[in-house]
C-alpha cells in the first residue's frame, strides 16, 4: 500500500498526470490475467489476445 502512497505523492507533486492512464491499463490487464487463469471465462479471454 505505501507503494500506491508512493506513486500518487509522485504524480501529484511531478505533475505527471499522463501516468494515469497508463497504470490503470496495467492493471485491468492484470486483473483480467488473474482472474481468467483459472476461472470457466479463460477461453474467451484468451481469443481477445
Amino acid at each position: 500500500m505505501d507503494f500506491l502512497t508512493d506513486l500518487w505523492k509522485f504524480m501529484k507533486a511531478r505533475r505527471k498526470w499522463w501516468l494515469m492512464p497508463v497504470i490503470v491499463v496495467l492493471l485491468l490487464l492484470g486483473i483480467l490475467i488473474v482472474i481468467g487463469g483459472g476461472s470457466a471465462i479463460a477461453p474467451f479471454i484468451y481469443t481477445l489476445f
